[in-house]
């Protein structure tokens, strides 16, 4: 499987904390994911719920709880570490979304992962 760097936006337009979605590749099943801003720091997923495997989020770039502790699957309310991307509670204790490599240079977020769904 191809890899592709996309850059998803500028750290500094995101808010604190804040998440935006991301695609690499095109067609009918390009990877999907998402990116979450905690202070400097910056996590990425893929956007798939390890619980029902579908997107965890109904609205664009909604993916954490009310007080943005924590990303929650929309569906079923499976709520995950941001930093670890481990389920912490709901249907999947344990299980982890699956990490996106992740980088900011020069204030820029680039995420780096497959082309597409194989």
């Amino acid at each position: 499987m191809n890899e592709q760097e996309v850059e998803v936006g500028r750290l500094d337009e995101l808010e604190d904390p804040g998440c935006r979605e991301f695609q690499i590749g095109e067609g009918d099943w390009p990877f999907k994911g998402f990116v979450v801003r905690r202070g400097d720091e910056v996590y990425a997923y893929q956007n798939y719920c390890v619980h029902a495997g579908h997107p965890l989020n109904w609205q664009p770039d909604q993916f954490l709880t009310e007080d943005g502790a924590q990303i929650v699957c929309a569906s079923h309310g499976a709520v995950y570490e941001i930093d670890s991307g481990v389920c912490v509670s709901g249907p999947c204790p344990g299980k982890t979304l699956r990490p996106v490599d992740v980088d900011i240079r020069d204030g820029r977020i680039v995420v780096k992962g497959p082309t597409g769904v194989s």
